[in-house]
């Protein structure tokens, strides 16, 4: 069993506290992601896993065993960096066959492992070549093949895909999933870029400021985000924002709907953000069960291909939507449209606390 439970991981940096209260659990063959953006905690989370960073507070559990203050070698687990970390002066054969003859291995063992793993990384042709002359691809794998060589029963990445293009970073992140697959291996995976965590990881921890504050599913955190961090964290385009005050219990109004509509768990006049994915507008269609309809003006178009991201602006508010290319050709910026949305699928959150307070519902 490879099971990892993370418990109340505090690291301090003088005055800087990098981890508070950081608690988590990881399933035995799980691929989990932390998402989190730049500075919160990803990378020192990892560390400290690894046992590279001692903790103020803290414990660790890994196999059923209290790693927390285990050395390094005997934790049964590998990290893969964001920078590939690879020896420049040795061939790729080299790279993965030193952490197998630093452990003592015979070289005949050495040899099938490496081969073994090059095989499965495809990167057999590259073996006798210097690091130094791959691409970035194949680096990439390399790095993977030397975390993965010693068979751990946890992999740790950290943002192993940013120093590479939009195509590669498409094609790794296949990879990654094939070989956790084929390796049934526990992987958790750092990321800040939101795609990575909900394509790849099964469940995906949100952390804000040094802590996980949500864990779920991608689709859950998708549908049901628990505050208006993780929904805007969560979601591409990026969730529209509406501020209001619940004109009664459990309805609100907005300024260019003609009437009110269901905020279940909204009091009157209480202050409240409401969530809107681009998504969830379209335009306006006689016996579209969007009933909620408004007129606005195109404001700004982002064409991204198969779909068109279109900034729409109706009296002082700025939506997203999202339209298929061929039906945002008709349109132009300036131009008056009628679009609609489900009130069921606003969502409801107190503006003071960012708390959810629930989903919307038809009126």
């Amino acid at each position: 069993m490879s099971e990892l439970r993370v418990r109340n991981l505090r690291r301090e940096f003088g005055s800087v506290v990098a981890l508070q209260d950081m608690t988590f659990d990881v399933a035995d063959g799980e691929y989990f992601c932390l998402l989190g953006p730049s500075s919160s905690g990803k990378t020192t989370t990892l560390r400290a896993i690894a046992g590279l960073e001692e903790l103020t507070n803290g414990s660790v559990e890994f196999a059923g065993q209290d790693v927390t203050n285990a050395p390094v070698q005997g934790r049964g687990m590998s990290m893969i960096f964001q920078t590939f970390a690879l020896y420049p002066h040795m061939t790729v054969r080299a790279n993965l066959a030193h952490p197998l003859l630093r452990d003592g291995q015979s070289s005949q063992a050495v040899k099938k492992r490496v081969e073994d793993v090059a095989e499965l990384l495809r990167v057999t042709h590259t073996l006798d070549r210097k690091t130094t002359t791959l691409s970035g691809g194949e680096q990439q794998r390399v790095a993977i093949g030397r975390a993965i060589v010693r068979q751990p029963k946890l992999l740790l990445l950290d943002e192993p895909l940013t120093n590479l293009d939009a195509k590669l970073r498409h094609d790794m992140r296949a990879e990654f999933k094939r070989l956790h697959r084929e390796l049934g291996m526990t992987m958790l995976y750092a990321t800040p870029d939101q795609l990575e965590a909900l394509t790849m990881g099964q469940r995906v921890g949100v952390i804000q400021d040094g802590k996980v504050v949500a864990v779920g599913t991608p689709r859950d955190l998708y549908q049901m985000p628990e505050d208006l961090y993780v929904a805007q964290m969560v979601g591409s385009p990026p969730i529209n924002f509406l501020q209001t005050t619940a004109s009664a219990d459990n309805e609100v109004s907005l300024p260019f709907l003609p009437g009110p509509i269901g905020a279940p768990g909204a009091g009157s006049g209480q202050p409240v953000t409401l969530g809107l994915r681009p998504h969830d507008i379209e335009l306006a269609q006689d016996g579209s069960p969007r009933s909620a309809r408004f007129k606005a003006k195109i404001h700004l178009t982002e064409p991204l291909g198969d779909v068109t991201v279109i900034d729409v602006a109706a009296q002082d508010a700025t939506m997203k939507m999202v339209l298929r290319e061929e039906v945002a050709a008709q349109y132009t910026v300036g131009q008056d449209i009628e679009v609609a949305f489900d009130p069921a699928d606003l969502h409801v959150f107190d503006k003071n606390t960012g708390a959810r307070l629930g989903k919307g519902a038809n009126q």
